[in-house]
């Protein structure tokens, strides 16, 4: 090689090694971590004025308390606790959070949500708004029962509704809100069955475990047989499930539904959060009626509206706010609080039902009330 041209080679040579060093030394400070992570945060429910009916619109969720100082006398503040069925399930913590929501509109009161993912977090997420001094707690669902009762006891200046849970003891500063299901269960199965054209009608409920899961099933039974003692009641419960999936689990309801239909059932009654939901949205799929559950679904399934008979309804939103008022004006009562229980209207369905069925429909509904007529059905699973 030549002097020049070995002059040249070097030349580059260290050109080379110059441009690799800025180039290591830019991508070394271009993937340096950071060293604080940012933290998670959660938007709080906008207010809203109070709605006249419920809405299809998913629920915004939130994490954390608001930063509101709730231990002021003149700031009231109300949380929620969801079970696992989650917030926007368009049935049972929805309707619920539908109470606490217009306790903000009617009473001012600063409303946030804790949804819960795996039910060991039942009392962190209750324990959590008792620290943040929250006025009110409201814990959603059965299964929150024991945790519920624990931190009541543990935070006696805070006041605790626990939905469909039912007090066996009284503790002062918490109410169990209550409702008669199987009399919701037992109008809808009556309706289900003065309708029905094939004399077979379905159940696709969450797990039986949970008695008011039950008693609107077995409700739903009785007031079928109730108007034919001959009908065939094909009623499924989602017990073989850990609990976390009995009411989320809409793909099992949905098939579980179209297998009954597919052998002759016309009526199918969903019960039991999503679950529950996927019934109804399997019945609208196959073109046959459907009936829901806890709140008037024709607002919260859309895609069944035109399938939709009517729905087991309990006024949880009303019973929730009710207690919430209470709480707010000093006369917070303790142990067991019912709420209503009853039946939506037709909707879409409205110009099939006979004016025979109607007067039928009263005359149930009000000897159910008065209690001139009973379901005769236990309070929770025989042996349960």
């Amino acid at each position: 090689m030549s002097k020049k041209l070995y002059t040249i080679f070097a030349a580059l040579m260290i050109v080379t090694m110059l441009l690799s060093a800025c180039t290591t030394k830019a991508t070394e400070k271009a993937v340096e971590p950071t060293v604080a992570a940012v933290e998670p945060t959660a938007e709080p429910v906008e207010p809203t004025a109070a709605p006249v009916e419920p809405t299809a619109e998913p629920v915004e969720p939130t994490a954390e308390p608001a930063s509101t100082d709730c231990s002021l006398a003149e700031v009231f503040c109300v949380g929620l606790v969801t079970d696992v069925g989650k917030i926007d399930d368009k049935s049972f913590n929805q309707s619920t959070w539908d109470g606490v929501k217009q306790a903000e509109t009617d009473l001012g009161a600063i409303v946030q949500y804790i949804e819960t993912t795996d039910p060991k977090d039942y009392a962190k997420n209750i324990n959590t708004f008792a620290d943040n001094k929250y006025d009110v707690i409201v814990t959603v669902g059965f299964a929150l029962g024991e945790a519920t009762t624990a931190a009541a006891k543990t935070y006696p200046d805070v006041k605790f509704i626990g939905v469909d849970q039912f007090q066996a003891e009284e503790v002062a500063n918490l109410a169990g809100l209550n409702f008669p299901e199987d009399n919701a269960g037992f109008l809808v199965g009556a309706l289900a069955a003065l309708m029905t054209k094939t004399n077979k009608i379905g159940a696709v409920l969450g797990t039986d475990l949970v008695p008011p899961v039950w008693r609107f099933g077995e409700g739903y039974r009785a007031g079928a047989l109730y108007i034919n003692p001959a009908i065939e009641v094909n009623t499924v419960y989602h017990s073989d499930v850990g609990f976390d999936k009995t009411f989320s689990d809409p793909e099992w309801g949905k098939t579980t539904a179209i297998s009954m239909i597919d052998k002759g059932v016309d009526i199918i009654f969903g019960a039991g959060g999503k679950t529950g939901n996927g019934a109804l949205l399997g019945a609208a799929e196959k073109g046959v009626y459907c009936i829901g559950v806890d709140t008037d679904q024709y607002y919260t399934v859309p895609e069944a509206q035109k399938f939709l008979l009517s729905s087991a309804m309990k006024l949880l939103g009303p019973g929730t706010f009710d207690l919430i008022k209470m709480a707010k004006e000093g006369a917070f009562p303790k142990g067991n609080y019912f709420g209503q229980a009853g039946y939506a209207p037709f909707h879409d369905l409205d110009s099939v039902v006979s004016d025979e069925v109607r007067a039928k429909m009263q005359e149930i509904d009000a000897a159910l009330k008065d209690g001139s007529l009973k379901t005769g059905v236990a309070p929770t699973k025989p042996g349960g």
